[in-house]
């Protein structure tokens, strides 16, 4: 026994080293003959042993090499889904002696019968097709060597793995079933080995694809082919149908071993075993049917890129498509909706525009959104029914569906791929979703400000400015939108940039209460004197820093009003302009007097407080409070009028 256990391990052992050796070093035995006389001893002809399934003739021949794969590659995973493989098939009976054999020994002599056959079948594809192809690549320099390798991707491990392992332990255990009647334990050690076939079956349809164009390109290379293809090892059949026998491979070894494992007896010492390694040719089944699945999904991923124009930072392989379709995307400016296309993906929303001429791209990538961070909830719109808010990291965007029910599976859709990242990503906490369209939510929380696109309200909705509530015009008081809040604001209350997280740290246009909460200043700084128009210097601060302040008398029709009082400031670093504000805590002045050029008179005799400016027709009249007062004032503006500015700690004498 312990004899036994060691010469399995040395087996097993040598598999692996051995499998993985061709694996590593992709070395195939030379090339053999097209006769049968080049066949690997023990396997029996094609043409002599039930051939594996076939596609039907019509699948093979009518619509040539690159439909025959496709559909029968659907038909395949179709019935691996259905259990159809399971339904017609009846084990062959043998043609005996007189004796009759026990049911699963014919079967396990049928397992035997159609290995040799697939056998051979193999070593057609590796020895023959696959070596015969390198020789002429290699010598004509015709086509690529690369080429033939992708047709006929891990062909030789498969062959190999078959003629040197698998086939010589069915063989052996046969011959010895009258000591030892079981196979579980064989195919137990061996099948975990079958799940090499996944990486030949997702490479089935280039496989097919490659062989066309280069049939069709290469005069050499179709040659090679026909000119086998005609041989007796060949049985009539085309290389593709010979390429679709490891894809069904698999599915024919369920078959006969769930045959196997009904037939035994109740007590048969092989029914554990065998039903264990039913379930490891199921595992193996069902990687060929992922792979044809995962396959399937690549090309279709393929396809949706090709319309988008193979972008870089959008083109990922680990991508799904969720769904995709038409949208109408609501304007905040224009009065009817625009036409949109929409492909939903697991990570992220694509919002495109449809080319008018559709050479190469279908589509123009606008926004990308991604799924992380991304809300959706139904509008409550009148003016436009069926309509829906995606309001993501990078932009938010009021959509219409075409009807209720398209709308519902939009937002399904969207909810279903949002709920999957949270899963996967614990940090992320979802939003409350209100359908009703609460006006709490139209609004974004302060401290997401600048984390997500807002929604934007749109322009026919208001008609003055959302900040400073003038009215808005066409001519000089026009509707801009803040990037933070999404805010209808006038150009005044958003002259302002921020980074904006949301997009990329770059900055944005945004209102001035935006700008204060995102910078924390409140005015920008290289905007402090910019911004400030010449009547927009603080009294407070001019009293502070000034050369003489103080209130005057403001006389006659110049003013306005004859008899108003107006505090008058001739600043310290505006030393020849006079401002006029009405009251000393005004950061706004009512008028500015350039004093250059300026000439200053005394008033009339009637009152010796009274002084005046004059230059061309302009005259100011003054009133001091008292006639000290009127002496400074007098001094300071025929300084200012003289174009003089202050030197030193000695001209503050003129300040009140």
């Amino acid at each position: 026994m312990e004899g036994a256990s060691e010469e399995t391990l040395a087996s097993v052992s040598s598999l692996v080293t051995v499998f993985e050796n061709s694996r590593m070093t992709g070395a195939v035995p030379g090339v053999h003959g097209l006769e049968a006389g080049h066949r690997q001893p023990g396997c029996r002809s094609p043409t002599s042993a039930e051939p594996c399934e076939k596609p039907t003739e019509e699948e093979a021949l009518e619509s040539g090499p690159r439909t025959v794969s496709r559909r029968y590659l659907s038909s395949l995973k179709n019935k691996l889904s259905s259990g159809a493989w399971r339904k017609s098939y009846q084990p062959r009976t043998c043609p005996g002696s007189g004796t009759q054999e026990p049911e699963e020994k014919k079967i396990v002599r049928e397992l035997l019968e159609t290995e040799q056959a697939y056998v051979a079948r193999l070593h057609l594809l590796d020895q023959v097709f696959f070596q015969e192809l390198l020789k002429e690549a290699r010598g004509s320099k015709a086509f690529p060597e690369d080429v033939v390798r992708l047709i006929f991707s891990n062909i030789s491990s498969i062959y190999q793995f078959h003629s040197q392992f698998f086939l010589p332990e069915l063989q052996r255990r046969l011959d010895d079933w009258t000591t030892t009647p079981r196979i579980g334990d064989v195919i137990q050690k061996l099948a975990p080995f079958l799940k090499m076939y996944s990486e030949y079956v997702k490479n089935f349809e280039r496989a097919i694809e490659l062989l066309a164009t280069w049939t069709d390109k290469s005069p050499p290379f179709q040659e090679v082919i026909t000119r086998i293809q005609s041989s007796e090892a060949s049985a009539s059949l085309t290389l593709q149908h010979h390429m679709l026998e490891p894809v069904q491979r698999i599915p024919r070894y369920e078959l006969l071993l769930k045959e196997y494992v009904q037939k035994l007896p109740g007590q048969a010492p092989d029914l554990a075993d065998a039903q264990k390694a039913l379930d490891m040719i199921f595992s193996a089944a069902q990687h060929s049917n992922a792979a044809i699945t995962e396959m399937e999904r690549l090309q279709e991923l393929w396809d949706v890129y090709q319309r988008l124009g193979l972008e870089d930072d959008i083109v990922d392989p680990s991508n799904t498509l969720l769904r995709e379709g038409p949208v109408l995307k609501i304007s905040f400016r224009r009065s009817g909706p625009m036409e949109r296309y929409l492909f939903l993906f697991n990570n992220m929303l694509l919002y495109c525009v449809p080319r008018v001429i559709q050479v190469g791209a279908h589509f123009q990538v606008r926004t990308r959104i991604d799924v992380a961070g991304m809300k959706v909830r139904e509008l409550t719109d009148a003016e436009f029914p069926h309509s829906f808010l995606v309001s993501g990291k990078q932009r938010t965007l009021e959509l219409r569906a075409r009807s209720q029910e398209e709308m519902i599976s939009w937002l399904q859709a969207c909810q279903d791929a949002i709920d999957q990242i949270e899963k996967r990503n614990e940090t992320f906490k979802a939003a409350v979703q209100s359908p009703e369209g609460d006006p709490q939510e139209q609004e974004l929380q302060s401290e997401e400000l600048g984390l997500r696109a807002p929604q934007w309200v749109r322009d026919k909705m208001v008609t003055m400015c959302m900040r400073c509530q003038e009215p808005f015009n066409a001519l000089t008081r026009r509707r801009h939108h803040c990037r933070a809040c999404g805010y209808v604001v006038c150009a005044r209350c958003s002259d302002y940039r921020a980074e904006l997280k949301y997009d990329a740290n770059r900055p944005n246009r945004v209102c001035l209460d935006c700008y204060t909460f995102l910078t924390g200043n409140v005015l920008p700084e290289e905007k402090e004197d910019k911004r400030r128009g010449i009547l927009e210097k603080g009294a407070v601060a001019g009293s502070e820093q000034s050369l003489i302040c103080s209130f005057l008398q403001l006389l006659g029709d110049k003013w306005g009003k004859s008899g108003s009082r107006g505090w008058c400031v001739i600043p310290r670093d505006d030393p020849l302009v006079l401002y006029v504000y009405a009251a000393p805590q005004d950061m706004r002045a009512h008028t500015s007097i350039p004093l250059l050029g300026y000439q200053v008179t005394a008033g009339p005799q009637a009152d010796p407080r009274v002084f005046q400016l004059q230059q061309s027709g302009q005259l100011y009249t003054f009133k001091a409070e008292s006639e000290e007062l009127k002496g400074r004032w007098v001094k300071a503006m025929e300084r200012a009028a003289s174009g003089w500015s202050p030197g030193g700690p000695a001209d503050k004498d003129l300040s009140d």
